[in-house]
């Protein structure tokens, strides 16, 4: 099949597009770990609240989730979430120094990378969009594990080219792009003895319908799908903020998954337990999720049908 010439003002709009991006990651690779993270942290701060839709989405999320909360206690974790989403933006251009080999992670239940990277089993790694998110790839690669990343590409092939080379440099050197082709990929891995990761807290129209904070959140079924046909466990990770750019990478107890042999019952008990499990680390640290996404359906948020409580 012939592939489509790109118009040339789309390419120079994509080439300028990547010069800005290259003048924002000179400039926060100069800066430094610690002066970029707390740069980025206040100007999110103080742009974030100006956003408009973006902020009373955000707004709304906590509401729904801690309704028994004062307002006063969920416009702290509004701001906070706000620069939380700063520093991680700024510090994602210098994730290479922010590393357990660095000293800048500490890694709890590490030995569970360890014995992954050391035993041949692969396993289906979930996680949330938790404090900096990617500093959970960059732990698991930093232990010698041998990983499948998911990732989203951008619009721009040129930013995109630039996201896999910085990830490149702190050892994230395999990609699978999300849709069909990224199934393909992530099966081949694990035939392969490589484990996966997904991150599984944002919402997919098509998937399980399973609770979250009370209400039915549509959630993606593959990372239960891989590790059932795969019959390997679930092995959920988090990500806590410690202090600046200083962080915890916590690595759970497995998730065993059911096998009753009826599959579609199997699939919803292990989208459960991800979703339990991202829920109860938002619980324990509410400013360092990814409060700007619409997690639930239109129903929850308009009030104008009842939506049924888990």
């Amino acid at each position: 099949m012939t592939k489509m010439k790109t118009p040339l003002g789309q390419d120079l709009a994509w080439r300028l597009e990547a010069v800005g991006f290259d003048l924002f990651t000179g400039l926060v690779r100069l800066l430094g770990v610690d002066a970029a993270s707390a740069f980025g942290g206040w100007l999110i701060k103080t742009l974030g609240p100006l956003s408009g839709a973006t902020h009373r989405l955000a707004r709304r999320n906590i509401e729904l989730a801690f309704p028994d909360k004062d307002s006063a206690w969920r416009e702290q974790v509004l701001a906070d979430q706000w620069e939380n989403l700063g520093r991680t933006f700024f510090e994602i251009p210098v994730m290479e120094r922010v590393l357990p080999s660095t000293g800048r992670v500490e890694l709890v239940n590490g030995e569970r990378l360890y014995q992954i990277a050391a035993g041949g089993r692969p396993v289906v790694f979930v996680s949330g969009h938790f404090s900096n998110w990617e500093v959970m790839p960059a732990a698991i690669v930093d232990s010698g594990v041998i990983c499948q990343m998911t990732y989203r590409a951008t619009n721009n092939p040129y930013v995109d080219d630039r996201i896999k080379k910085s990830r490149f440099r702190y050892g994230v050197r395999l990609f699978a792009p999300k849709g069909g082709d990224g199934s393909r990929e992530l099966l081949k891995a694990m035939n392969r003895g490589e484990s996966v990761a997904l991150m599984n807290d944002q919402k997919f129209n098509s998937g399980v319908a399973a609770p979250f904070f009370g209400y039915l959140a549509h959630t993606a079924p593959a990372p239960t799908r891989l590790a059932l046909r795969f019959g390997t466990v679930l092995q959920p990770m988090s990500v806590q903020r410690i202090k600046g750019a200083r962080f915890r990478a916590v690595v759970h107890e497995p998730i065993e998954l059911p096998h009753t042999g009826n599959r579609s019952e199997d699939i919803a008990a292990g989208v459960r337990a991800v979703n339990a499990f991202v829920e109860a680390r938002i619980r324990e640290r509410p400013s360092e999720w990814f409060w700007v996404h619409k997690r639930w359906a239109n129903v929850v948020y308009d009030g104008t049908e009842d939506m049924p409580q888990a």
